[in-house]
């Protein structure tokens, strides 16, 4: 439907009856009509009691705005660059009673009037802005690669780009039917909390799957779905104490987006005689040495050509986007928020712009995607930082690429590597938690979309990736695990890259016994976490890697959790006398994975390539 006007995204018959007001009022005038209103709506009960609206539509420069509520105060009415925009500021009180308001935009003997709705806030489950942390499984998915719930949506009349399901960039039909259809199995396998690539519509003519070049920010891409049935997917993964977290772009928009043809103002996004793209170069945030030219073009160049980059220096654009998460999270009851390319809009402007979203959601976590190898580039980044600079990112979390990358390097070298190498990649890794302010706040993970699958790494090596996954159950931080690496999904011929290895995810009913035998392991291993406080909170200590056998504890009051991986091709015998620091002789625990008692100081031999968990309470 090509509406002129929407207040409401779940209520086609207002939408309808506004769409006809609207062009009664000013079919006749041939001037001054409203096409758009954002955000769509909002609530009474804010901590910021402000809101700007943004109209968009005919020769709205010189308009005025009045409304007859005297709970709702016009503070201004500011006009942009371009003549088709109005933004309006408003102040609403506390006392305003929820309802559908009239407002009226006068220009000369012109007039038009749009309908706003304010809602009580809290109505969006118990889910919203609860945030996420190390008590969770965070499951990441590619909506579009996943399930398809809804074939008949798999192409849509308003999108450029139709199904293609054998192109690897193209689009393959899930949708969030499927993940709704998915989430009993997503429950059984322990996930707390599922991290979708972004479900906003995306709008670009080739590899609009992945969904990180947005066309409308207050939509969801129709070929996953409706911005209902997202509400919807909220509402059933919160009753199975599952929360959401959105996938949200500061940084760049779509080629494709409605307003890149006429942009509010001449600064909406930064602009270049030629196509300019940044140099990526991140580094030079908190590089002492780094050049003003390198940042500016690290932060103003685009991403990609499909990519326009955004100025969140714009004060009308930065508060667009506050607006626009907070909407996301009240309206639809998001648990978090996942910021893609942090470190590419300037650090100011994007800090303030987590501390709008956090100022409506104390409890909230907001994890940014900051991809550096080192732990000393990635810690800059953490909202608590003690940087020299003085500089704070607000962020609640951050990604650990480090480890990351030591877990694929680490597994990969069994038998007897040499210095350096095997498991004390991992440990290395661990050892530089010092530059870190909270290191059990960061996510951890051993792939993700935009990296080579962990099974591609590990070649498919049902013990490499059982080590792997009980590395991810009881390290410190939050796990996230990336969808089909449960079952060790990988390409049927070799070939590796971003659409390539963002595989369909079969059906369980489909899983051969190798992916049901891992299936069931991270079930049972996840299942346990949920309750085990000393994975939840409890303090790492590890040991000095010897014979490529990894033994690091998590202590938490009265519970203690050994963790044991022997990546080395021959058995070890484990030498309790080692460990008696963290768990003295006579202590009888228990190991999840095969239920047997183990009794700390007796003999106990550790096979090649396996991992045990101990609880000891």
């Amino acid at each position: 439907m090509d509406s002129k006007f929407s207040i409401n995204n779940n209520n086609m018959g207002k939408k309808i009856t506004l769409l006809l007001s609207v062009i009664i009022l000013t079919a006749g005038l041939n001037a001054m009509e409203i096409s758009r209103v954002e955000p769509p709506s909002w609530w009474v009960g804010m901590n910021n009691p402000t809101l700007q609206i943004m109209l968009y539509g005919k020769d709205l420069t010189g308009g005025t705005v009045t409304t007859s509520e005297k709970g709702i105060k016009i503070q201004s009415v500011k006009y942009g660059d371009s003549p088709n925009y109005l933004f309006i500021e408003l102040k609403i009180s506390p006392k305003l009673k929820p309802g559908r308001y009239n407002f009226t935009v006068t220009k000369g003997n012109l007039k038009t009037e749009f309908f706003y709705t304010f809602e009580k806030k809290g109505a969006g489950g118990k889910m919203t802005g609860k945030g996420f942390g190390p008590h969770d499984l965070v499951y990441l998915l590619m909506p579009d690669r996943f399930a398809n719930g809804d074939k008949s949506n798999d192409s849509h009349p308003d999108a450029a780009e139709k199904a293609s399901y054998d192109k690897p960039y193209g689009r393959h039909g899930g949708d969030i039917q499927g993940i709704i259809n998915s989430l009993d199995y997503l429950n059984k396998l322990g996930v707390t909390a599922i991290w979708s690539t972004p479900l906003l519509f995306d709008n670009e003519p080739r590899a609009s799957y992945h969904g990180y070049a947005c066309s409308d920010y207050y939509k969801i891409d129709p070929r996953f779905g409706t911005n209902d049935l997202f509400r919807e997917y909220v509402g059933e993964a919160a009753k199975r104490n599952i929360g959401i977290i959105m996938d949200m772009v500061p940084n760049h928009s779509g080629i494709s987006h409605w307003w890149y043809n006429d942009l509010p103002f001449n600064d909406w996004i930064h602009k270049f005689p030629k196509y300019t793209q940044s140099n990526f170069a991140m580094s030079s945030h908190a590089d002492i040495h780094a050049s003003q030219a390198d940042n500016i073009r690290c932060t103003t160049g685009w991403f990609d050509t499909s990519m326009p980059d955004m100025n969140l220096k714009n004060p009308y654009l930065h508060r667009y986007f506050v607006q626009n998460a907070i909407w996301w999270t009240e309206w639809s009851g998001l648990a978090g928020i996942r910021v893609d390319t942090y470190p590419y809009s300037d650090k100011f402007a994007v800090a303030e712009w987590v501390a709008g979203i956090l100022l409506e959601y104390p409890a909230m976590n907001i994890v940014g995607e900051c991809w550096f190898s080192t732990p000393a580039e990635v810690a800059y980044w953490e909202g608590s930082a003690k940087n020299r600079d003085g500089y704070s990112s607000k962020l609640t979390s951050v990604m650990d690429f480090p480890l990351q990358e030591a877990i694929g390097g680490a597994l990969l070298k069994d038998g007897q590597p040499g210095w350096g190498e095997g498991m004390f990649r991992i440990y290395r890794s661990l050892s530089l938690d010092f530059v870190y302010t909270n290191p059990y706040s960061l996510l951890i993970f051993a792939d993700n979309h935009d990296t080579n699958r962990i099974t591609e790494t590990l070649k498919g090596d049902l013990s490499k990736m059982k080590m792997m996954l009980t590395l991810l159950a009881t390290m410190r931080g939050t796990p996230q695990l990336y969808y089909g690496t449960e079952i060790m999904l990988k390409t049927k011929d070799g070939k590796l890259g971003h659409g390539e290895e963002r595989l369909d995810m079969p059906a369980e009913s489909e899983f051969n016994s190798d992916q049901r035998a891992l299936a069931d392991f991270t079930s049972k291993l996840f299942s346990w976490r949920k309750g085990s406080k000393a994975v939840h909170e409890g303090k790492l200590m590890h040991f000095w890697p010897n014979d490529n056998l990894y033994v690091y504890f998590r202590n938490y009051s009265n519970e203690i959790v050994m963790v044991i991986i022997n990546n080395n091709t021959k058995t070890l015998n484990l030498d309790w006398d080692i460990y008696n620091e963290a768990v003295k002789s006579g202590r009888a625990g228990k190991d999840i994975i095969s239920g047997n008692t183990v009794i700390s100081g007796n003999t106990f031999e550790v096979a090649p390539q396996s991992a045990h968990v101990i609880s000891f309470k």
